[in-house]
């Protein structure tokens, strides 16, 4: 072989084991440097350009507007203000529904197949799904966006879970303010889920205009398993689940809801409740559910009952707030506090009632107003 066959040679076996050049290596990425960025970038953004950016659609903004509005911290407060008393007259252009059920009814994953249902007619979906806060971490778990996986991908919906953080019933004291914010997002349809705990139904029946109440059948007596109130509030009932073996205890679950509700007075509405079978799995009954609610909805907007009930809800809102303000203010006088942990020792002592303790506190405080 010749020296330069060998030279070939040898040059198509260095070629067969040449490496190539690796990835270039990143720099680490300090992920407190990229909060602390962000964090500025959002204070940096004045309230109108944070109102431009809802009204045009930019979810990031309207997220970050929606953290203000749950922030305590009163500089993001008065900002927060500023952006909802903006927003507010683009707002009023949806339709809501609250949506109740006892724990394991299936709630989220029916809201997942009747919001998909509605965004393939054409509707914008915003649901504000609210998980309870623990007492004792205050903590929240906020599991309901994971739950809800093909809904929260779609370019039509926004799924924003918050924290009770305590307040009455399980439902976030800022509810009201974020349906404003993703109303004049664009979105015509809001989704409100409760807990299904305590007086969250009542607070949640407060801001909405359809109340959706979610049950189940076959779980013994069906009559027995939620209070008369939850049921003179609701507007429509859906038994959830209504698939496979399961379908005559739901057809007879159904009859029994009926007739229940037949028992009732009428509603201020006019309106006479209606029960519907469902299963959110196999997606049967959404349609006839969607049926429901816009037939509610035509009838109450004819009637007016629409606007009034608006009305009734804002001036709700209006009593609850001043009486919210009142209770921090008492609470965050200086007179209260200093007297506060006198009054419980001596209430623990059995030195004074539970009447006389709470007369001193309000003596403490009307005094502090005087001066």
């Amino acid at each position: 072989m010749s020296v330069k066959d060998e030279s070939s040679e040898n040059k198509d076996f260095r070629s067969a084991l040449k490496v190539n050049k690796g990835v270039e290596r990143l720099p680490v990425i300090n992920e407190q440097a990229i909060r602390v960025m962000q964090s500025r970038r959002k204070a940096s953004l004045t309230a109108d350009s944070f109102v431009e950016g809802i009204l045009s659609g930019d979810r990031t903004i309207l997220s970050q507007a929606i953290t203000l509005v749950e922030s305590s911290l009163p500089h993001h407060f008065e900002k927060a203000q500023e952006i909802i008393e903006k927003c507010t007259p683009h707002s009023s252009n949806s339709f809501r529904i609250g949506i109740t059920g006892v724990p394991g009814v299936g709630k989220s994953t029916f809201i997942e197949a009747f919001g998909m249902h509605l965004i393939s007619r054409g509707h914008k979906i915003a649901v504000l799904a609210v998980d309870p806060s623990s007492e004792i971490s205050k903590g929240s778990i906020l599991g309901d966006k994971t739950r809800m996986e093909t809904l929260s991908g779609h370019p039509d919906a926004f799924i924003r879970p918050s924290p009770s953080a305590g307040s009455l019933g399980g439902v976030a004291r800022k509810t009201r303010e974020i349906i404003i914010l993703c109303e004049a997002a664009g979105f015509d349809r809001i989704l409100v889920e409760t807990v299904g705990v305590g007086q969250s139904e009542t607070t949640v029946h407060s801001m909405v205009d359809f109340f959706l109440l979610l049950m189940l059948s076959g779980a013994g007596d069906e009559l027995q398993g939620i209070k008369r109130g939850i049921m003179e509030m609701c507007d429509g009932m859906v038994i959830n689940k209504a698939d496979g073996d399961n379908m005559i205890n739901a057809q007879r679950a159904k009859i029994q809801y009926q007739n229940a509700l037949h028992l009732f007075p009428p509603p201020a509405s006019g309106w006479i409740p209606r029960v519907e079978l469902c299963s959110s799995i196999m997606k049967t009954g959404i349609d006839k559910i969607e049926e429901m609610i816009e037939s509610y909805a035509g009838m109450v907007r004819e009637s007016g009952f629409f606007d009034k009930k608006r009305q009734s809800q804002q001036k709700y809102h209006m009593y609850e707030t001043i009486q919210q303000k009142l209770t921090d203010n008492f609470y965050q006088d200086p007179h209260v506090k200093a007297i506060t942990i006198k009054v419980l020792d001596m209430l623990n002592e059995n030195k004074l009632t539970s009447y006389q303790a709470a007369r001193k506190l309000l003596s403490a405080y009307f005094k502090d107003l005087k001066h």
